[in-house]
Order: structure tokens, then sequence, then C-alpha cells
């Protein structure tokens, strides 16, 4: 898999590439989204710049893995995190992860690859889960008061 500078344009399209590609595929609703949410521009780059580093990125797939083989699964994980690496901007990394976001909704459905590869993004960029802090001189009233209830549906 090629590299790319830190932090740039192409670093971070490849990983709004990714989630586009794993379900095997781009369709047209999703070309047609991305057209209108302007998502090269958002990133910096022209359409068909964004067009050439999805390519770059099925070609480097196909020389990895087996040629017709679909992109949907076939990223590892050791792999993803190395490609996400490239970019430790905070403001970068919540532009891609929205952009990530608009990628995978694009065509209405959001397929298995692309929740594997946005929950890969969301664990490795999102916000760290708060800690709760318990006061143990509390009475034990006040404790049971805050125990959350599973909801039904």
């Amino acid at each position: 898999m090629r590299t790319y500078p830190r932090n740039s344009p192409q670093a971070a399209a490849r990983i709004v590439a990714l989630v586009l590609t794993s379900d095997g595929h781009v369709c047209s609703s999703e070309e047609r989204a991305l057209d209108k949410l302007d998502i090269a521009g958002q990133l910096g780059l022209l359409p068909e710049q964004f067009a050439q580093i999805v390519q770059a990125l099925y070609e480097d797939h196909s020389i990895g893995h087996a040629p017709h083989a679909p992109m949907a699964g076939q990223i590892d994980t050791p792999l993803l995190a190395t490609l996400m690496s490239e970019i430790d901007s905070p403001a970068l990394q919540r532009k891609v992860m929205r952009l990530c976001v608009a990628a995978a909704i694009a065509d209405d459905y959001v397929a298995d690859g692309e929740i594997a590869v946005l929950a890969a993004v969301f664990s490795a960029w999102g916000p760290a889960p708060a800690v709760a802090k318990v006061r143990h001189d509390a009475p034990r009233a006040v404790l049971h008061a805050h125990t959350r209830v599973a909801s039904t549906t």
C-alpha cells in the first residue's frame, strides 16, 4: 500500500475512500452524493484527484490480494491502523470522520464493510469514553438512583 505525507489531503481522502469502497463498489448514487457534498473539495482536492486516490486504493488492494476479490472485509486491522496513523491532526480527523459517515450513508444503505471501517475509525479517533467518578462516601440510595436501566424496544 502506498504512503502519503502525514495529514495530507491524499491520506485523508484514502480513509474516506476506504469507507466508500468497503462494500466492494462505488455506485452512482454514492458518486452523486460525493459531488453534491464536494467531499474532494472539502479535503483540498479536485474531484479527479479524489477519483485517482480511489483508483490507487483499488490498485494497491489488487496487488496485495486476489485481483478479483471484493474490497469488503479485505483491509486488515494492522494495515488500517497504519493508514489512519498518517492522520494525527485532531481537526483533520474530525473532518474525515464526518466525511466517512457522509460517504457511508450516501446510498441510503450502510453495508457491513462500511460499518467495520467506520467502527475502526471512530475507535481510533473518536472521543474517549468518559470515566464516571463515584464518591465512595455517597449514600447507597444516591448511587442506586443513578443506575442506568436497560431499555426495551
